[in-house]
């Protein structure tokens, strides 16, 4: 699913240079469930901000499901990263005057996918995640971890290859917590890929594989039986 070899990523500050990569080459196979932690300054974010075409690097290459995303143009990679990755991110990244649904299908906007079809998408993604009954609520009107849901299930419309999680719990109490991951182990039981930034151990024991970074290297990588949430309703 994802296969990068020898990142390179250094940020010029004037006179400075900060090298936030350094060399990095990591494998992400198909259905994996993955948690990125390391300190902050680590690389860790920036790691996230390449696998998710959102940035670029300075040397290495990287395959995306099969295509080599090293070379692509600014077009190229947009339009690879709304058809293979979905994007949830710790402050939610609603848009304030739509509502729920509005949210949920603008990927499929972008993708020109026909009006029916985009409100038949959402709304059986809303229904994935436990807010088919919210879904013609404004995003002020629900809480939280009811946004973070709504961010799940625009993330999940497309039938991404891979969904990239930046801190998706860090806004949200312990009870919506545990609700966002076991929505992402479901989905993932169910064959979706995830990749999620976290500094919180707790929530790194969810997932079956810890990608350990720091000062920019792959300090350790290990594989582990994930503790589980019990089913139940979200």
């Amino acid at each position: 699913m994802i296969d990068i070899t020898d990142i390179r990523k250094v940020y010029k500050m004037g006179s400075e240079s900060l090298t936030a990569l350094d060399d990095v080459s990591l494998t992400i196979e198909n259905g994996e469930f993955t948690s990125i932690m390391g300190p902050s300054g680590s690389g860790k974010s920036t790691l996230m901000n390449i696998l998710g075409l959102l940035d670029t690097f300075d040397s290495g290459h990287y395959v995306l499901n099969g295509t080599d995303v090293s070379g692509l143009n600014d077009n190229e990679r947009a339009h690879i990263r709304n058809k293979e990755i979905g994007f949830v991110f710790q402050s939610f990244n609603l848009m304030p005057r739509m509502n729920v649904l509005e949210n949920v299908m603008l990927p499929l906007v972008y993708a020109k996918v026909p009006a029916k079809e985009r409100k038949l998408r959402a709304e059986k993604a809303l229904e994935q995640v436990g807010l088919a009954d919210r879904m013609y609520h404004k995003t002020n009107e629900i809480s939280g971890g009811q946004s973070q849901r709504v961010a799940i299930a625009r993330a999940i419309v497309n039938n991404p290859s891979v969904i990239m999680a930046d801190e998706p719990t860090g806004n949200l109490d312990s009870k919506t917590t545990i609700e966002v991951m076991r929505i992402f182990q479901q989905l993932n039981d169910a064959g979706t890929t995830i990749v999620m930034v976290t500094h919180e151990p707790d929530m790194a024991e969810y997932t079956k594989r810890i990608v350990h970074f720091r000062d920019g290297k792959l300090l350790k990588d290990e594989q582990q039986t994930p503790k589980r949430l019990p089913e139940g309703e979200v």
